[in-house]
């Protein structure tokens, strides 16, 4: 299974950055990647915009949702029967969110290896250790074997250790990229909507939770980590204003009424 890791995700992300590393003017270990995570998200452009989608879907549809749920709160059977009925008539996968973040965690994980073990150096040489250079696919291992390896971003931020200031703008990043998705309606003060104030407070308190645990995690990881987690949070961000900009103008040209002509003035004859 380790080996089926390191041949399918750990090696080929590795020899990307190092290939990009090599080719991209100056030799620059940050820029690098930049280009990586630009690679990485455009290939998941289609399922994290899925992801969107059915997000956004979730919370136009949540007031039946919490219905639902508390009108069938005593039969389990009778509230998934229909829970499964509402997404159906609205077009709605409720996995489907999920599908991104499956797909990407295995990636989070190659590149924490990339990032720890990958820019691992020789003190004295600055040089890859024998146990990384052996990953390297055969031109790049020829090359590498001798070449110096500066882990640096603009030769000002070590990016084999953890930065303070990566880890709190990612964790800012993230809460602008939650917030975006947050639908902003009001909890109508009615008897019975207790529930849903409830389930509204959880989610605003998920809305600065992430953000808090991805500033923790930066402050622990390496700023390679940090970094590539905010460049993809930022794409993430474009993604979500491209697809959400354009529903809301859909939305704006359904919602235009046209206006009837007034009748206009008989005009008299005259015999």
């Amino acid at each position: 299974m380790a080996e089926l890791f390191n041949t399918a995700l750990y090696e080929p992300l590795f020899n990307l950055m190092m290939f990009f590393y090599k080719a991209i003017p100056g030799n620059d270990m940050g820029v690098a990647i930049i280009v990586v995570t630009l690679i990485i998200k455009s290939i998941l452009f289609l399922p994290s915009l899925s992801s969107i989608k059915s997000q956004k879907a979730i919370q136009e549809i949540q007031p039946k949702i919490d219905e639902i749920k508390k009108k069938y709160k005593d039969d389990k059977q009778k509230q998934s029967q229909e829970l499964m009925r509402v997404y159906k008539e609205n077009k709605v996968n409720p996995f489907s969110s999920c599908l991104p973040l499956l797909i990407q965690l295995p990636i989070l994980i190659a590149l924490f290896r990339v990032f720890m073990g990958g820019l691992n150096l020789d003190p004295e040489t600055g040089t890859l250790v024998a146990d990384q250079l052996q990953h390297l696919y055969g031109p790049l291992r020829d090359y590498f074997a001798n070449t110096s390896i500066s882990p640096l971003l603009f030769n000002w931020v070590d990016l084999s250790q953890p930065f303070w200031l990566f880890a709190i703008l990612a964790g800012a990043f993230q809460f602008w990229q939650t917030k975006m998705l947050q639908l902003r309606r009001k909890v109508p003060k009615v008897p019975g909507a207790k529930d849903e104030g409830m389930a509204a407070s959880m989610n605003k308190q998920m809305v600065y939770f992430m953000p808090l645990i991805t500033v923790f995690f930066g402050f622990t990881f390496p700023a390679g980590l940090t970094l590539y987690w905010m460049f993809s949070t930022l794409f993430m961000v474009g993604q979500q204003y491209f697809y959400l900009g354009r529903k809301d103008k859909k939305e704006d040209k359904s919602q235009v009424q046209v206006l009837p002509k007034k009748d206009e003035p008989k005009k008299k004859t005259t015999d």
